[in-house]
């Protein structure tokens, strides 16, 4: 029996089928990878589709001892034409450069720039940067063999190399502005060996920031400390002392250093502020010499902005000099900060990649020079009227595609610009305004990819999938059928781990198109020839100026595109909104501190606290340093100073010693010790003084609850919008005795919840009494989730069980164990030392994910949770185990834990067995369980080492 191969689903829009027939193509869907010719030229129209059957129709499969046939490999079938053709892109204008061979915009050539030959102050290596050796060559390594005029200029300007200018400045997106940071701050760190902090305002930013500086800095030593008048600390009297030590440090980050132990400190803005603090209360902060603040525009920002500005305006205050440098794309009014700052200000337009800006509506392709008059037209025309009516007319026209798929026209531009630009051998950064959006656009755009792959590339795509599979979480099941046609999604709703693996992929050029949220414009650092737009709504709001220059800036990456091209793809309906945000000029910079945003408070209690100020007149001076207060009449500065006093006072955080002088008292001091505003910590403060009287301890959901922010990924600190009340009710229902009186204690009530599982309207929120009882639920549903991951479930059972993205889980469970720190440091300023060790003790299970039996195991890489449960269960239970265990018995131990595998599209053998190709894949897995085996038995050695040293060092010293 010969049976007829057919290539997708999506391709029954145009071809009469049975039942039988959809069934056939359900069980052998074939995801066509993207290529780097396609087999189509640019004649082809959606007519060529019935040909394409036709060919695919010949194929025929040959019959085994199963099923009468056997499943293809993806290299052995024709890949002659997509499931999905998008609508051919066509010129309206004659071509500027008609020679070229593709009218494809990209291919044009961009102007150079001068070298270090024509100009020796644009080699790094040139005297006057002063930079060592190894690090001009660590950069070389990295890409960078020379600067731009405007980076060597800026440098060069009076006073910053020397450390003795602060400098504020300005370049466009992927214009270098990172790297003039980075050559003053290496510059202070390693000639005058004192500490740099470097702000970044997403942990994303961070955590690459952190791998490229440890790849610059590699082997570069620190000048002698001795040989510049400095003494050597007892701390680095040793073989590394002049090695340069970059730690990264956000929520939920695994680095247990000190500040003393920090060279670099790559940071968040929460972090950062934490530092200073420390820092200043415990006398390092003279070791600090640099503060480099990336993204300073985010100083605005109405939630976190104003920790920005505290940590700034501490370090001006203090009596040794720190340079503060500050960046941007994106400052609206500049002169503002680099007056507050007393700094040079410096900036440039200057591109190294042109960026070319189109607007595309209903089809028309429309450059972003005529864009204006194009909306103020447009927007005039009536719901009959055509764009083609306006005062102007398309350079470019993207016809109507014949699928049912892509019959909206905005749908239709974004896949056919995103299969130009692939076709053409680059690649495509598409943003979108949703996660669900993001998903379904890149399974769209993955079906229009055909074509003949590089046997390389497709190789790395099924690595990606491996690597994908290996995680603890599994394989997605809308990556699953898109990464092998060079596609994929990018958005919060992945975890961590997840987003890397593709990252890296599309920036080693294995994935030639990602789809992203909108949100994540300003996190993410992976330009890209084209930038598409699919509309400009983050969720149904509109972006604003700032974000939407950050996504249309991704466009163009140095030295590999000769230009970039943004393109916004939007509808009738936002035209005009559209027009305003291209129009409009950014917000100009507010404070975090004035009275309505009520941060002054914990700005004055962070001064008292840490001892910088304690007398009304110190207090007033600091004040008026901050970027709010800057300039203003002293008066009004006394005015505000005296009413927060008297606020602070009132709420028992600072108490009065007499003749204007004031002291945090413990509450104030831990208040600060656990970065909490001073509104948060009298609720968490009335939380734990009444935990003291009657902490449950017959189970694990009071310290779960303690342990949960008052914000949660998933919604804002006085909202349950994002709460299920439908699950909540249900958990409920199933607590035991001990978790029941937890909930009962801190406020949460059984009744309230099964009303509004019933449907019952929001919960008010309007005054503090309503805003502690949404809270108060909120947090224990988001501790529902905690206990869950404590008590080894893995993260993607947790996201499915309470409907949320299983990235919001890792989130969640990263953000608590930064909480949990400051709950800890909450008590210990408190002398509440019972609750200290308790809350300690939960602490180490909610990092290790497990219960308490696991948690030496769970010290191990790579042994969290479910893993460690199962090393545990096949009698791994200690360092020595494990260190002494055979790799082959550990891999086997690996292989059980992984979550249920799917085979690779083209791998099996019709029944769910491997062969042929998949047995190859299934070697790859292998191989990977291999190596994170042999990981977990070289680190269980060195911890069970460390722990026999330990030992021995107590055995001595009670003998002594």
């Amino acid at each position: 029996m010969v049976l007829n191969f057919v290539p997708s689903v999506a391709a029954k829009t145009s071809i009469t089928t049975t039942s039988i027939d959809r069934a056939k193509r359900q069980a052998y869907t074939i995801n066509l990878a993207p290529t780097y010719k396609s087999v189509h030229d640019d004649s082809d129209t959606d007519d060529d589709l019935d040909d394409h059957q036709n060919q695919i129709g010949n194929y025929q499969l040959q019959p085994n001892d199963h099923h009468g046939f056997k499943r293809p490999r993806l290299e052995d079938i024709p890949l002659s034409g997509p499931a999905l053709k998008p609508g051919k892109i066509v010129s309206r204008k004659p071509l500027e450069k008609p020679e070229l061979p593709s009218e494809y915009t990209q291919r044009k050539l961009a102007a150079s720039t001068p070298t270090a030959t024509q100009n020796p102050l644009l080699s790094l290596s040139h005297p006057r940067y002063g930079l060592p050796t190894r690090l001009v060559q660590n950069f070389e390594k990295l890409g960078i063999s020379r600067i731009y005029p405007w980076q060597s200029s800026c440098l060069r300007a009076s006073g910053l190399l020397e450390g003795k200018r602060n400098l504020v400045y300005e370049a466009p997106t992927g214009g270098g502005k990172s790297l003039v940071a980075d050559v003053l701050m290496l510059n202070q760190v390693i000639r005058q060996r004192k500490k740099a902090v470097l702000i970044l305002p997403y942990v994303a930013l961070v955590q690459e920031k952190l791998k490229w500086l440890r790849r610059a800095v590699e082997n570069v030593e620190k000048e002698d400390r001795e040989e510049i008048g400095l003494p050597l600390p007892e701390w680095r009297r040793k073989a590394d002392h002049k090695s340069i030590r970059v730690v990264g440090l956000f929520g939920g980050s695994k680095a247990r250093v000190s500040w003393p132990d920090i060279d670099i400190a790559v940071c968040t803005i929460e972090k950062a502020n934490a530092i200073v603090n420390t820092a200043i209360e415990d006398g390092t902060i003279r070791d600090l010499s640099v503060l480099v603040i990336d993204e300073l525009h985010m100083i605005d920002d109405s939630h976190r902005g104003y920790l920005l500005e505290l940590a700034t305006t501490k370090l001006k205050c203090i009596q040794n000099e720190v340079q503060i440098i500050g960046m941007s794309a994106t400052l609206a009014d500049p002169d503002v900060l680099v007056k507050w700052l007393g700094a040079i200000y410096y900036k440039t337009v200057y591109e190294p990649i042109p960026i070319e800006e189109y607007l595309v509506f209903e089809g028309g392709i429309y450059p972003a020079a005529t864009s204006s008059l194009f909306f103020k037209t447009a927007s005039q025309l009536n719901n009959s009227a055509l764009p083609s009516q306006a005062d102007v007319t398309p350079f470019r026209t993207i016809l109507p595609s014949l699928h049912p798929d892509l019959k909206k026209p905005t749908l239709n531009a974004v896949v056919s610009l995103t299969y130009e630009t692939v076709q053409a051998g680059y690649g495509a950064l598409v943003f979108c305004g949703s996660r669900m959006i993001c998903e379904s656009t890149a399974e769209t755009i993955a079906r229009t990819m055909s074509g003949k792959v590089a046997s390389d590339v497709l190789d790395r795509r099924k690595d990606l999938l491996t690597s994908l599979r290996a995680l603890p979480i599994g394989l997605d099941a809308v990556l699953e059928q898109t990464i092998p046609s060079g596609v994929a999604f990018h958005h919060a709703g992945l975890t961590v781990e997840e987003r890397e693996l593709i990252a890296e992929a599309y920036d080693l050029g294995y994935l030639k198109v990602i789809v992203a949220t909108c949100s994540l414009a300003a996190g993410i650092n992976l330009p890209a020839r084209r930038v598409v737009l699919y509309g400009a709504r983050m969720g149904r709001d509109l972006v604003g100026p700032a974000l939407l220059r950050q996504m249309r800036g991704r466009a163009g990456r140095k030295g590999k595109d000769e230009l970039g091209e943004s393109f916004i793809c939007c509808e009738k309906a936002d035209l005009e909104d559209i027009c305003t945000i291209l129009e409009a000029d950014l917000q100009p910079i507010e404070s975090g501190l004035s009275q309505e945003k009520r941060g002054l408070a914990r700005a004055i209690l962070e001064v008292v606290a840490i001892n910088l100020g304690s007398s009304s007149f110190a207090i007033q001076d600091y004040v008026a340093q901050t970027l709010h207060y800057h300039g203003k009449d002293e008066s009004t500065i006394a005015e505000v100073v005296t009413s927060t006093l008297e606020d602070l006072a009132s709420k028992g955080q600072i108490v009065d010693r007499g003749s204007n002088t004031y002291k945090a008292t413990p509450q104030g001091q831990a208040i600060v010790a656990a970065s909490l505003t001073p509104d948060d910590g009298i609720f968490i403060h009335d939380e734990l003084s009444r935990a003291l009287q009657a902490f449950v301890l017959d189970g694990d959901m009071h310290a779960f609850y303690t342990f949960t922010p008052l914000q949660t990924p998933s919604a804002s600190s006085s909202s349950t919008d994002n709460l299920n009340w439908r699950i909540f009710r249900k958990e409920i229902d199933s607590l035991d005795a001990s978790s029941l009186r937890v909930a009962s204690f801190v406020g949460v009530h059984p009744g309230l919840v099964n009303r509004m599982a019933n449907g019952a309207p929001a919960l008010p929120d309007s005054t503090p009494e309503e805003i502690q009882v949404v809270r108060v639920h909120r947090r224990f549903y988001a501790a529902l989730q905690l206990r869950d991951l404590c008590n080894e479930m893995p993260v993607h059972v947790v996201a499915r069980k309470y409907e949320v993205p299983r990235g919001f889980v890792q989130t969640l469970a990263q953000t608590c164990e930064g909480f949990a720190a400051g709950m800890i440091k909450f008590c210990a300023r408190m002398g509440w030392g019972m609750l200290t060790s308790i809350l300690e003790h939960m602490c180490d299970r909610l990092k290790a994910g497990a219960r308490a039996d696991l948690l030496e195991l769970a010290r191990i890489p790579f042994v969290k949770s479910r893993t460690a449960r199962a090393f545990w269960e096949h009698g791994f239970r200690s360092f020595r185990l494990v260190a002494e265990a055979d790799v082959g018995e550990l891999v086997e131990v690996l292989m059980v834990v992984q979550p249920k595998r799917r085979m690779v599209v083209g791998e099996g053998n019709g029944d769910g067995e491997w062969d042929g190709d998949g047995d190859r894949e299934e070697e790859k897995y292998r191989a990977k369980m291999w190596a994170k085996a042999e990981i977990v038995v070289q680190a269980a050695g060195r911890l069970w080492g460390r722990q026999q040293r330990l030992e021995a060092d107590e055995q001595e010293f009670e003998l002594e």
